[in-house]
């Protein structure tokens, strides 16, 4: 299959699921793209051009699935350098551990990590991903750049959260006193990355947020300052909230509050604002998540990896919390990818005391497409397939051996294997095609990858 950005592609033969507000599919339909926009969708095949209008590219899409593009909601790229580390550890150990390592971190480890990190998602169905980088070690270069660089090399639409640490072990938090920044240093570098990089225009391919790293890494002073910043600048806000046990005792211990109402009370619950995992979360801050709009980022991998628990999802749907999914950093989800995340997202939730009724297929998959968008505040633009909006579009190939006794299109994709992507478009430009990226060499990736990875680890000597 071949397709390409600008002019007219008509994709046909195909079943659809648009994830629209209605929860519209087509058993066999098409999707007419203009541009960098969807012009048309519906059942059966397209309408053929007007004689004398230029041709259309067309793309027979039998034994596919068209879906949004996926949309991940959280992650830590640099990350990727540092896979398959302290195996059995919970949260806070595992920071422990690690925190010496990635402190060590500089701008060419980074840029590799990100491609890695990249290449791994988008060539599973990501078209617009997003990274939380909190970790600035002094001289290492251009560390936001080097992320910003590798997303415009594979063509993927990126929120980068510019996080921030400022609470060392000396002061009471869990970093080690050498990993974090001043308070006024990491405001001052996170309001000139957010004037240097963020486009607030529709289709913008590059958004920044404004993203202190957590209750027991950050100071109040930092958070509170941190949302009048993201506030003043008109940008969005991220942080990890309600994560684990050992968070909440933290929470009580030091603020006399759970994690939720210590950030409520540091302007830190609103409809401008996403929070990580919120694994451990009462009646009460489901309500007021629900009051204030405030969005979550559901990691049911690392979750289950690192032993956080099980996130309350369906609670939070019905209260009509925005959700969508995160891979997190690679570090307590080896494999990276989005995709499995819509299985696992549904698996684990059935462990909860829903049980089977906790998530069907179609809302995991809603979960990774609008619910994702709709968390990053790009539903007016992306997250469903509909006119109007960016043509950010996969197509899951569903006729081969891992599904095609799966009739259920949906079902084949969430609850079965892993699903090749046949075509990827990001604002109608293809990003992967026949299971490979397009316009970078997946090869030297991850030779560069393993490179600086093992500089790294000669560094810190592991």
């Amino acid at each position: 299959m071949r397709s390409a950005g600008g002019g007219r592609t008509v994709i046909e033969n195909c079943a659809i699921a648009t994830m629209d507000a209605a929860d519209t599919e087509h058993a066999v339909g098409h999707v007419v793209i203009e541009g960098d926009r969807i012009a048309s969708l519906g059942p059966g095949p397209a309408p053929r051009e007007p004689a004398g209008d230029p041709p259309s590219r067309r793309i027979d899409a039998a034994g596919h699935l068209a879906t949004p593009g996926l949309v991940n909601t959280h992650h830590h790229f640099y990350q990727w350098l540092t896979r398959g580390l302290a195996q059995n550890a919970n949260l806070f150990d595992w920071l422990v551990s690690l925190y010496p390592v990635w402190a060590r971190i500089d701008e060419p480890m980074l840029h590799a990590a990100a491609r890695g990190s990249l290449a791994m998602m988008v060539r599973g169905g990501v078209t617009t991903a997003m990274d939380h980088h909190y970790v600035f070690p002094r001289g290492a270069g251009d560390l936001l750049g080097a992320e910003i660089r590798a997303a415009r090399e594979l063509g993927v639409r990126f929120t980068a959260a510019r996080g921030s640490m400022d609470r060392g072990a000396a002061d009471g938090g869990l970093p080690p006193d050498f990993a974090v920044e001043s308070t006024e240093g990491a405001l001052r570098a996170t309001e000139e990355a957010v004037l240097a990089h963020h486009d607030p225009s529709f289709g913008s391919l590059l958004h920044v947020a404004v993203a202190p790293c957590s209750p027991f890494s950050v100071s109040t002073e930092l958070l509170r300052d941190a949302a009048t910043l993201a506030r003043r600048l008109g940008v969005r806000l991220h942080t990890h909230g309600s994560e684990t046990v050992e968070e909440e005792k933290y929470c009580h211990e030091r603020y006399d509050m759970s994690p939720t109402a210590y950030l409520e009370s540091t302007g830190w619950l609103g409809d401008d604002v996403w929070m990580a995992h919120c694994v451990h979360m009462t009646d009460e801050d489901l309500a007021a998540f629900a009051r204030t709009g405030t969005g979550v980022a559901h990691c049911p991998s690392s979750n289950a990896r690192l032993g956080a628990g099980i996130a309350r999802v369906p609670d939070m749907l019905a209260a009509g919390i925005p959700v969508g999914l995160g891979v997190d950093g690679t570090a307590s989800n080896e494999a990276g990818e989005l995709h499995t995340e819509l299985r696992n997202a549904l698996l684990v939730s059935r462990l909860g005391p829903h049980r089977a009724r906790a998530l069907t297929a179609r809302q995991a998959l809603r979960l990774g497409t609008h619910g994702g968008a709709r968390v990053l505040g790009r539903e007016r633009e992306i997250g469903s397939l509909e006119p109007g909006k960016l043509a950010d579009l996969v197509l899951w190939r569903l006729d081969g051996l891992g599904h095609s006794t799966i009739e259920d299109p949906v079902a084949a994709l969430v609850f079965g294997a892993p699903a090749p992507v046949t075509l990827s478009l990001v604002g109608g430009v293809p990003v992967v095609e026949d299971g490979r990226l397009r316009g970078v060499d997946e090869e030297d990736i991850a030779r560069t990858a393993r490179a600086e990875a093992r500089r790294l680890a000669r560094l810190a000597d592991l």
